[in-house]
């Protein structure tokens, strides 16, 4: 069963959603974006959320101790990273890390090499913006990466092409955000209710 991600979370009432959809991972952003949110915000969702959904925290290019603090208050479960961030960065956390693999042609797969042993998950590169963007990437180019191993892929997905994205890649995973939105930081119930459906269809079709 492909693993499923809801990201850019920013309040109790779309976490409950997705949680109720059955979702396996929620993600709460804590870098720069329309979608940041507050610890203190996401400390009291995390308490009123089932155990068995994975809380994610996402970060890009921030210090140690600053994103340690957070992991530790909030409760976190992961952490996950999508700027610079260098293997020796991702090592030194407790918690298991998912490192970004931002992709703009093939030579952007290079730097899988580099995390061994690191959560993986492609997204579609942009000069501006560390995620988030709404764009999908070529997918040969994640079927190329495929080749050196699995990881989850993100970058553009949403309900009307997630069943295919499946079907032609056969990530380990997916992760939406502005996919199944009404306005940043604000879910749609139908979009992420239709997602996770076109999920498990293609996940039926696959075998």
């Amino acid at each position: 069963m492909t693993w499923i991600k809801i990201c850019g979370i920013t309040n109790i009432e779309d976490s409950w959603k997705a949680v109720s959809l059955g979702v396996d991972a929620l993600g709460f952003i804590f870098a720069p974006s329309p979608r940041r949110v507050d610890p203190v915000k996401v400390r009291k969702m995390i308490q009123n959320l089932p155990p068995w959904v994975v809380k994610i925290g996402v970060f890009v290019n921030q210090k140690f101790s600053e994103v340690e603090d957070i992991a530790t208050y909030c409760l976190l479960n992961f952490l996950q990273f999508h700027g610079d961030e260098l293997p020796e960065y991702c090592k030194q956390f407790s918690l298991p890390v998912i490192k970004a693999i931002h992709i703009k042609d093939f030579r952007s797969l290079h730097p899988m090499e580099k995390y061994p042993d690191t959560t993986l998950l492609l997204d579609t590169y942009s000069p501006v913006r560390a995620g988030g963007t709404g764009i999908p990437f070529p997918w040969e180019i994640a079927l190329r990466g495929k080749e050196k191993r699995n990881f989850i892929l993100s970058g553009g997905l949403n309900p009307d092409n997630v069943r295919e994205a499946i079907l032609k890649v056969r990530p380990w995973g997916v992760d939406v955000c502005s996919g199944v939105e009404t306005t940043p930081g604000k879910k749609d119930l139908l979009k992420m209710d239709d997602f996770i459906k076109e999920v498990k269809k293609a996940d039926e079709e696959a075998g």
